[in-house]
């Protein structure tokens, strides 16, 4: 048997303990006088490497090939995904106990700053108990709403509309563990999303026209981490329904009757969140800016 010997490349030393910065974070991005909410994950891989996620204020979570150490600092380099450029989007970072800060590179070249803190597991000690339904849309005008952009949304014959890309729709009221029943129906090719707490997008999306396969970024996946069991997509044109219950981080989507996740673990938040509070209550966000979609019955549970 030959021994082949490979000369110029040293391997990485091991890692004799979990350094802080495994786990999951919630950072927060400021950029051009803006606060961009985006999310990291870090893990070991073998006994050698740091792998990870990362999801940015659009897109959705996207692989590290590698987490680098040098001197008690991170790093990392993303290809872009959504972003404009062609450059990759380069991360430095320090750890300090639960909180870390550092410096982003975008595709711009430009530099900005970033902070962040341990995401929290969100575990709850008992089950909740549910209060009593709320219609969150009255079926005759957007009150309880508000939109993050000029309000294209409109009220025709109980249905609410949105018939061009436009401004997202967000509830007055913020909820923390929830059941929702919500209808929609989307024109061929169309896309929107509804956002749990206003972090987790469950994904609205005309996939019977598209990729119908039952992936994480089709119809009723949480957009970037969790897919369906099972693609129960209707055609473009019907009415549909989503019946989600989220509990802490758990959450389990009924798609059309049937139950395509059940009580799986969000890692995250989605691009688009409102924020990276993932511990706090949060809004309903319904997505308008992926072209034209209707709604109606929409109905939530909180719990007590």
């Amino acid at each position: 048997m030959a021994l082949i010997v490979f000369s110029g490349v040293k391997a990485s030393a091991p890692i004799d303990k979990d350094p802080a910065v495994i786990g999951r974070w919630d950072i927060t991005i400021e950029k051009d006088g803006k606060t961009l909410p985006s999310w990291l994950e870090v893990q070991k891989s073998g006994t050698h490497t740091l792998i990870g996620r990362f999801t940015y204020a659009f897109g959705s979570a996207r692989p590290i090939a590698q987490v680098m150490t040098n001197s008690g600092k991170y790093s990392f380099s993303i290809p872009p995904q959504w972003e404009e450029g062609s450059r990759n989007m380069d991360f430095e970072f320090e750890v300090s106990g639960d909180a870390l800060k550092g410096t982003m590179v975008y595709t711009d070249g430009k530099s900005y700053n970033f902070t962040g803190v341990r995401a929290p597991l969100m575990i709850r000690a008992k089950a909740p108990v549910w209060g009593k339904p709320i219609r969150l849309f009255n079926g005759k005008d957007t009150k309880g709403w508000h939109t993050d952009g000029k309000n294209q949304w409109t009220v025709e014959n109980g249905i609410l509309r949105s018939t061009h890309s436009g401004a997202n729709l967000i509830t007055d009221r913020k909820f923390s563990d929830f059941k929702l029943h919500i209808e929609f129906r989307y024109k061929q090719g169309s896309n929107s999303g509804v956002y749990l707490r206003g972090r987790y997008e469950v994904q609205v999306i005309d996939t019977k026209s598209g990729e119908p396969e039952p992936i994480n970024n089709q119809f009723s996946s949480v957009y970037g981490f969790l897919p369906p069991n099972k693609m129960m997509a209707k055609n473009p044109g019907e009415w549909q329904s989503y019946d989600i219950t989220l509990v802490g981080r758990l959450v389990t989507i009924v798609a059309n009757g049937t139950m395509v996740i059940c009580r799986q673990e969000i890692p995250g938040i989605t691009g688009g969140a409102i924020d990276s509070r993932e511990g706090e209550p949060g809004p309903l966000l319904i997505q308008g800016d992926h072209g034209p979609i209707d709604y109606r019955n929409i109905i939530i549970t909180p719990a007590k």
